[in-house]
């Protein structure tokens, strides 16, 4: 594992003020953590603060609202990077699960306040409140259209909501416990959750029907995602014939986040096991990188990259902390990662440093979203944030 750099959360803030000042660490696995301070001198002619660092760290690019910092005893680097605007109104209590529409102009939260929320992505002015499940709301995503909404509750329902008028206009039951999370295949005329009960299962939404139960882990599923897998994948053979109301099941495989430390790759059309991987921890989130490269995170803080054709080893293991791992979300050439500790980061394979995105303080990061340039995050401190990347 490699250094990891971090900083005082609200540096953007304490380095606005004249001789502000902010902490720095450069924790490296099995040596004594390096601490530093930021020093503001002044401002340049641009209005960007002249930062000054305490000895072995070095500042590089500053911005009104980034910083890169480096640490070359250590080989690290990392850029900083302040929101670009924080909507604290939307909920009043801890934000569980948010997305962005596929047109970017629309937000969803689920919150512990017991509400659902769509508001302008921009701005965060509530548009709607999405009323019907009992108990907290646990997921929530826009269908591609960004038209429509699809919710997963602890009341073990999954529902679906028109986002233009707030009405529920499917509620599928089934579910024996809580459920967790939610894929949507193709363009969404199935989708899919997992729940406390250990199953993940697939529903047709014309019909507001079950079409079957995908896989019965005997532990909880804390994270599904569908991917379309590489043509060398052998997905297996249905045992009968997928029925006609299964649309675009074919050719894609489904992973499994399970609590019982275990990460199952299952054929979604056939239901026949692909591949078992065995973690640390129990496995929280998980997602597809391309057709052949997934990633999933686990609750001791690693993320595990590998390869579905061979899933003997991984190709890396990341751990930054031993915070949970809760939410992963593939980006360009890369992925965003949130943790338990409030660490939000984006690793891309064409950069020497990591996006380190700041302000969460130690507050549990629980969902990123992204849209164009823009990411999402929502945290326990009730509040979302939304960060403006550089062109990377």
């Amino acid at each position: 594992m490699a250094a990891t750099l971090r900083i005082q959360s609200d540096w953007s803030q304490a380095l606005r003020r004249d001789e502000g000042e902010a902490w720095l660490s450069c924790r490296s696995p099995g040596k004594p953590t390096l601490y530093g301070r930021l020093t503001r001198r002044g401002l340049s002619t641009e209005g960007v603060p002249d930062i000054a660092a305490s000895e072995g760290f070095v500042v590089g690019e500053v911005t009104k609202k980034s910083i890169l910092i480096s640490c070359p005893h250590e080989n690290v680097s990392t850029k900083f990077l302040a929101p670009y605007t924080t909507f604290c109104r939307i909920h009043q209590k801890s934000i569980t699960c948010l997305d962005i529409s596929s047109g970017g102009g629309l937000g969803v939260s689920t919150s512990t306040d017991g509400t659902m929320k769509i508001w302008q992505a921009a701005n965060g002015e509530i548009r709607r409140l999405l009323e019907g499940h009992v108990y907290d709301v646990n997921c929530c995503r826009f269908f591609p259209s960004g038209l429509v909404v699809l919710s997963g509750g602890m009341d073990a329902q999954l529902k679906i909501w028109s986002a233009e008028d707030a009405s529920c206009v499917v509620t599928f039951k089934g579910h024996k416990g809580g459920i967790l999370d939610t894929a949507i295949v193709d363009r969404g005329r199935n989708v899919l959750s997992c729940s406390r009960d250990g199953t993940a299962r697939l529903w047709d939404c014309g019909k507001s029907a079950c079409l079957g139960v995908i896989a019965d882990c005997g532990s909880p599923v804390n994270g599904i995602a569908v991917g379309t897998a590489d043509n060398s994948l052998n997905l297996g053979t249905p045992e009968k014939a997928p029925s006609e109301r299964e649309v675009g099941t074919e050719g894609k495989i489904l992973l499994l986040a399970r609590e019982d430390k275990k990460l199952q790759g299952v054929g979604l059309q056939s239901r026949q096991p692909v591949f078992l991987f065995i973690g640390s921890d129990a496995f929280n989130c998980c997602t597809f990188l391309s057709s052949t490269y997934i990633l999933a995170g686990t609750q001791d803080g690693n993320i595990y990259q590998l390869d579905v054709r061979n899933t003997n080893s991984p190709i890396q293991v990341i751990h930054r902390s031993g915070a949970p791992v809760l939410s992963l979300l593939p980006y360009r050439d890369g992925f965003v990662a949130s943790q338990g500790d409030g660490t939000c980061f984006i690793v891309q394979q064409d950069l020497d440093y990591v996006l380190d995105l700041t302000e969460a303080d130690c507050d549990p990061v629980y969902k990123v979203a992204s849209w164009e340039k823009q990411i999402y995050t929502c945290c326990r401190d009730g509040i979302v944030r939304r960060y403006q990347l550089p062109e990377l």
